[in-house]
């Protein structure tokens, strides 16, 4: 068996905003540190060679991932903690499951140019790297062929030939990966260049490393997203409230004093967030750190994953729940995405009251 990995970052020995701080303190060296060891990783949490070989074994189908930052939020020596569950390999993700396969948005049939998806109206998504910060478990992209996608400044500007070319969009989204992995003068040239289509109005980055790495926020970061006329939106992947520190807190912070809009896309896990109270826990929490819940999205059916399966009619009852305990603006819309479809398809709630939230 083949592992699947992430692209590697390149990284570079001074913090990004060039002060003469320690570089062992530098997001890079964070990134560049992540634990990628199976083994380590349940040193690290305590927890006993019982779980190696099926660390082993997921580690081979998609490589462990951790920073250190994210790493210090896990309870040790709790195997259901939910932040380790969502790094954790396991023997499971090995097993073939009927419907779960390596493309499950079927986003081949979507890329009309390298590191380019076009699957909606008035908007593409970039694949701005092929790394990320963390490798989650049940992540939709884990068999995705980065290396594809891999695209060089001059294929760049043939991706911003098209976005030129087609005055019906409106917003660049860049992901990857994790776009933030790239290196602040990529993004600071590419998102200039984003600037300069007179169509474009919107920019908006799918992304992690604030979560993960709250460092990377730094002033690198903020001087191009200051510098661009165009409206900013980040949307963050949080799943539960323990992944929301003061550090990254003061990340989102920063993010918003450079006019940034925050959102939060979550995706419902079995033995994550499967709880009504973990999830208006985790709204309450992401709006005390000044986010928006946004999307709370089903499991997207693909290969290694379906551990995670938490099935429509158990999503929907959860939801209910929900909206009797949130008022609407935190309540996030839950949805799939279903290949072929202009939009995120709403997972139908029976909840019947009428009572105003």
């Amino acid at each position: 068996m083949i592992t699947r990995t992430m692209q590697p970052v390149q990284t570079i020995s001074l913090s990004a905003d060039g002060n003469d701080s320690d570089p062992d303190q530098s997001w890079q060296s964070q990134l560049s540190g992540a634990l990628r060891d199976p083994k380590a990783l349940l040193a690290a949490v305590g927890l006993d060679n019982r779980w190696l070989q099926g660390a082993r074994d997921g580690h081979e189908a998609f490589e462990v991932r951790v920073p250190q930052a994210y790493l210090s939020r896990i309870k040790k020596g709790d195997p259901a903690d939910p932040l380790l569950r969502q790094v954790l390999p396991l023997g499971s993700e090995t097993q073939a499951v009927a419907g779960y396969v390596t493309d499950p948005l079927e986003e081949a049939d979507h890329t009309p140019a390298a590191g380019l998806i076009h699957k909606y109206a008035a908007r593409v998504l970039m694949i701005t790297s092929g790394a990320c910060a963390i490798n989650c478990r049940y992540c939709f992209r884990r068999h995705f062929p980065y290396e594809d996608h891999a695209a060089s400044r001059a294929q760049w500007r043939k991706t911003l030939d098209y976005l030129r070319d087609d005055e019906s969009l409106i917003e660049a989204i860049l992901s990857g990966g994790d776009p933030l992995v790239s290196s602040d003068a990529r993004l600071s040239w590419l998102v200039g260049e984003l600037d300069a289509i007179p169509h474009l109005k919107r920019l908006r980055l799918h992304t992690r490393l604030p979560v993960v790495i709250p460092d990377r926020v730094d002033d690198a970061m903020l001087e191009w997203l200051a510098a661009t006329r165009l409206q900013k939106v980040v949307v963050l992947h949080i799943n539960h409230a323990n992944e929301i520190d003061d550090n990254v807190i003061r990340a989102c912070d920063r993010l918003k004093s450079v006019g940034v809009t925050l959102l939060n896309q979550s995706v419902l896990l079995r033995g994550v967030n499967d709880d009504v109270e973990i999830l208006r826990a985790l709204s309450e929490r992401l709006f005390e750190a000044g986010i928006l819940p946004y999307y709370l999205h089903v499991l997207d059916p693909v290969a290694g994953a379906a551990h995670f399966d938490v099935p429509d009619d158990e999503a929907q009852r959860l939801h209910d729940a929900l909206r009797d305990q949130l008022p609407g603006f935190l309540l996030p819309r839950l949805v799939r995405e279903v290949p072929g479809e202009q939009a995120k398809t709403p997972v139908q709630a029976h909840h019947t009251s009428s009572t105003p939230r």
